[in-house]
């Protein structure tokens, strides 16, 4: 294993590590008034991004850490959406 590798797994790990308490506090609370819905719209739209980039040149790390955060932008972004609708009626 080159630095590279330990480099990009070590990023993986801090990617998903910094969404998830974002995430289960979301979950658990269910408050979104505080959070940017244009934010995790567009970092859920990079994951998605970097994840068909990690398919495509098979770096599976890659892939995989981006489906993560992918997958929990899209939790939070859900969320907030749902608060954001009920909010106004």
């Amino acid at each position: 294993m080159n630095w590279a590798n330990i480099i990009g797994y070590t990023a993986s790990v801090c990617m998903v590590l910094g969404y998830l308490p974002q995430t289960i506090r979301t979950i658990r609370t269910r408050s979104t008034d505080d959070i940017a819905l244009g934010t995790f719209l567009l970092m859920g739209l990079g994951g998605l991004f970097f994840a068909v980039q990690g398919w495509l040149i098979g770096n599976w790390p890659l892939l995989l850490c981006n489906t993560c955060t992918t997958l929990m932008s899209a939790i939070i972004f859900a969320i907030k959406m749902r608060n954001d609708y009920f909010k106004k009626r």
